[in-house]
């Protein structure tokens, strides 16, 4: 499902006009992305969570020579998913 197709979903579930429920995801986008660069956790209940971890340094290879090449730290984002979700998904 793309962003498009989602809308579409929002809108017919939640009886909205499209506009508004692209209005609604933009906001939703906006706003856990804001939580998260500050360092908070996003957790909707039953759904699942977002947080952001930090991932050390580490050593790889090229795969194309094989060399050893240094990978820097970063912070990544995860998302856990709530005990509804997996149920239902099962």
């Amino acid at each position: 499902m793309n962003k498009a197709q989602l809308i579409d979903a929002i809108a017919a579930e939640a009886d909205l006009t499209k506009a508004d429920a692209k209005r609604a995801l933009d906001a939703f986008v906006t706003t856990t992305t804001s939580a998260l660069k500050a360092g908070d956790r996003v957790a909707l209940v039953g759904f699942g969570s977002f947080a952001v971890s930090k991932r050390n340094a580490r050593t790889g290879r090229n795969p194309q020579t094989g060399a050893p090449i240094t990978i820097k730290a970063k912070k990544v984002v995860k998302f856990k998913a709530g005990s509804e979700l997996a149920d239902a998904v099962q």
